[in-house]
């Protein structure tokens, strides 16, 4: 999918940092990135990687004297054609954006639902607080988005509370409460990771419907790289805080150009692979080592200690990402030989 003259989301030069036991670590480190509207941007990553941190200075939802954005922007094009950098708004204009112009799917439905408000009340709340609905409007137009959202008796459901609802139907409550205002874009940080795997593929195919339905663009993030061939349009690896290899995903999946990227590919199971592979008497591959301690990065290429690409001129300097073709970019300075 092209990108168009003016996206959704333009992130530039972002760079995050955590203060830590009187000093400073950078936890992303000078990303940019871009979503048009009615695309899908899948970030991936191991735990640690960066892609949570991401999301969440985007949202500008990084804890109060601990993390912070040090450095770049964070454009956004609200749906009335506003264009604004969020990293210079101060916090009542965040509060505004937040649930209005952002929508946000996060990992665990009963760590962001309240407990204490019926799931009604709670997709209710954006409507009041935003658009100044009154309180049976609210509620009427809260109804109408759990129906969207393909929870049955939607009423009645909209009168309980979140322990009253199964795990699929949490996810599904917290969508409807993300998208209640329409916003311009949808955060997904990794909204399926604490399902089962039928109700996963359920969740994604309701969020490939309304991104249909609604032309949002969306930042989708999560370790399964099955879950962004089903969903995204394009991909962007992330490790150890920067972007090592970004593309359509059909064409990295294809024909990926960093270690990283081709060591994520082999680790994935396929069908067949599990007998196949006791009769050869082989493993399923992994990548060696772990994600560096972003307290003590190795020189040059973070991911050099764990490639078995890596040369001396790897560890001297970080490279830069290098332009594959115009729609593909990865951080090696070997991708042409491997």
């Amino acid at each position: 999918m092209e990108q168009t003259a003016e996206p959704v989301l333009d992130i530039r030069g972002l760079r995050t940092i955590f203060r830590v036991r009187g000093g400073e670590i950078t936890a992303v480190n000078d990303i940019d990135l871009s979503i048009a509207a009615g695309e899908t941007l899948a970030l991936v990553g191991e735990s640690g990687s960066g892609k949570s941190v991401t999301s969440l200075s985007v949202m500008r939802l990084l804890t109060r004297g601990i993390g912070a954005i040090a450095a770049g922007s964070i454009r956004l094009t609200t749906r009335g054609g506003a264009a604004q950098d969020l990293v210079g708004l101060d916090e009542e204009s965040m509060r505004r954006i937040r649930g209005d112009d952002i929508g946000m799917v996060f990992q665990e439905p009963m760590s962001s639902l309240n407990p204490v408000f019926t799931i009604g009340d709670q997709i209710a709340e954006p409507l009041r607080v935003h658009r100044g609905a009154d309180r049976k409007k609210a509620m009427d137009a809260a109804v109408a988005l759990l129906e969207s959202v393909g929870i049955p008796d939607a009423r009645r459901r909209a009168g309980q509370y979140p322990h009253e609802l199964s795990g699929g139907m949490r996810q599904r409550a917290t969508i409807a409460m993300a998208l209640a205002c329409d916003p311009a874009l949808l955060i997904a940080d990794e909204p399926t990771t604490a399902l089962d795997v039928t109700i996963q593929a359920q969740i994604l195919d309701l969020l490939l419907k309304l991104q249909r339905e609604r032309g949002m663009a969306m930042l989708f993030v999560t370790h399964n790289l099955g879950v962004v061939a089903e969903i995204a349009h394009r991909v962007a690896v992330m490790y150890a805080g920067r972007i090592v290899e970004e593309g359509p995903v059909g064409e990295v999946f294809r024909n990926p150009k960093h270690p990283y990227t081709m060591g994520l590919l082999a680790s994935m199971p396929r069908l067949g692979d599990a007998a196949r592979m006791k009769q050869a008497g082989e493993k399923l591959a992994a990548i060696p080592g772990m994600v560096p301690s972003l307290m003590n990065m190795p020189s040059g290429c973070a991911f050099s200690p764990r490639c078995t690409f890596a040369i001396d001129a790897c560890r001297a300097v970080v490279p830069g990402l290098e332009q594959v073709n115009p729609q593909h970019r990865s951080r090696c300075i070997r991708w042409q030989e491997i």
